[in-house]
Order: C-alpha cells, then sequence, then structure tokens
C-alpha cells in the first residue's frame, strides 16, 4: 500500500490550494483518512481528519477555512484551503488508518510522502 499525496506549490496570502492523496495497492478498506503538517522546525500536527461516514474534524487553526473530503470508491482524501496564511506553510502528510489490504493480517497504519506548501507575498 502507498500513498502519493500531491497538489503542493507556491501562493500568496489569502490564495487558496488543494491537495490530494491517493492511496494505492490491493486495499481491502481504509478507516479514518487525514491530513497532517509539519513547518520548519515544528513537530507534525494534525490538520483534518475524515471518517469513512465523511465526518470530518478541523483543527482549530484550518476551521473554517479548509474543507477536506474523501471518495471511498477511489481511496483518496482532499484537503482544500482557503486564505491561506505564511504560517500555514509547510510539508503536508496524508495519512490513512486501519488500512486492510489483501494478504495481510493484521490493518496498517500509512503516510505519503508529503507535499510542500509554501505560502509568501
Amino acid at each position: 500500500v502507498q500513498l502519493q499525496a500531491s497538489g503542493g506549490g507556491f501562493v500568496q496570502p489569502g490564495g487558496s490550494l488543494s491537495l490530494s492523496c491517493a492511496a494505492s495497492g490491493r486495499i481491502l478498506g481504509i478507516g479514518v483518512m487525514g491530513w497532517y503538517r509539519q513547518a520548519p522546525g515544528n513537530h507534525r500536527e494534525l490538520v483534518a481528519t475524515i471518517t469513512t461516514r465523511n465526518s470530518p474534524f478541523y483543527a482549530d487553526f484550518v476551521q473554517g477555512r479548509s474543507t477536506i473530503s474523501r471518495d471511498n470508491a477511489k481511496n483518496t482524501v482532499d484537503l482544500q484551503m482557503r486564505n491561506l496564511r505564511p504560517e500555514d506553510t509547510g510539508v503536508y502528510y496524508c495519512r490513512a488508518f486501519n488500512v486492510r489490504a489483501a494478504g495481510s493480517f493484521d490493518p496498517a497504519e500509512y503516510w505519503g510522502r508529503g507535499t510542500l506548501v509554501t505560502v509568501s507575498s
């Protein structure tokens, strides 16, 4: 199982950006999916998660500025970010919990490799 994130880039403050993450492999099902970020010099932190029933959770610092969504049939999770601020700069990682895959006995957790978001004027 692999997670591939895309959509990062450079944006000016106040701008918008959409991130996408696709899980591939012999996947039978995925539990919660989410996005995390790590700013330079900081720990990795949760940005947003979404359950299999599309119930979202947002960190306070993106509440009202972001929308997370998923497509269970395609094993994808997207994050739309609006009104971006310089402090939103960082590497954004997608994460998949409770991934059941063919040939694997136990569910596992996976991280994508990250995509860089830079917010600057």
